[in-house]
């Protein structure tokens, strides 16, 4: 082989992992991030969401009414409401391993619904089946059930 040749190879092949990685780094917001519109005003999604949640056995350990708590320091922003909701089942299973303990920070999971400015209700979640699938082992397995449970706790309010 002459050295054109072996220059345009590892040339392609540069500018594919290029390409590869731009792209990645493009769609990566919108794989981790799961959004849907609710059928229902701002305050009845949550009141729906904390119901189905509480009804399928998961407990709510804090909502956020985080446009109350920006509101305080002068900025006047759309209803943005975070739920937090924990299975104590599937929180167990991943926290009696020292080394599963690594994903508490994503712990409990979390809910967000906010209204646009054009006044659509969006429900907004953390695709964790797919930020699990990284981890494998019981932390892939246990976040897999907790991310079907969540879509189907918010099922009943989104389009």
């Amino acid at each position: 082989m002459d050295k054109k040749t072996i220059f345009t190879g590892l040339g392609g092949v540069l500018l594919g992992a290029i390409l590869m990685g731009v792209f990645g780094f493009l769609s990566a917001p919108s794989a981790m991030i799961t959004e849907s519109e609710s059928n229902f005003s701002h305050d009845e999604t949550v009141e729906m969401i904390i119901a189905n949640a509480e009804e399928l056995g998961w407990k709510i350990p804090a909502t956020h009414e985080i446009h109350n708590s920006v509101a305080s320091g002068g900025y006047d922003v759309e209803k943005v409401t975070v739920i937090e909701l924990c299975n104590v089942d599937l929180a167990g299973d991943i926290l009696t391993g020292d080394d599963n303990r690594i994903v508490s920070s994503m712990m409990p999971c979390r809910v967000a619904v906010y209204e646009t400015s054009d006044g659509r209700v969006i429900v907004s979640r953390m695709n964790t089946g797919l930020m699990s699938s990284v981890f494998g082992g019981k932390v892939q397995e246990v976040m897999a059930m907790a991310t079907d449970h969540t879509e189907i706790i918010v099922g009943a309010v989104i389009n």
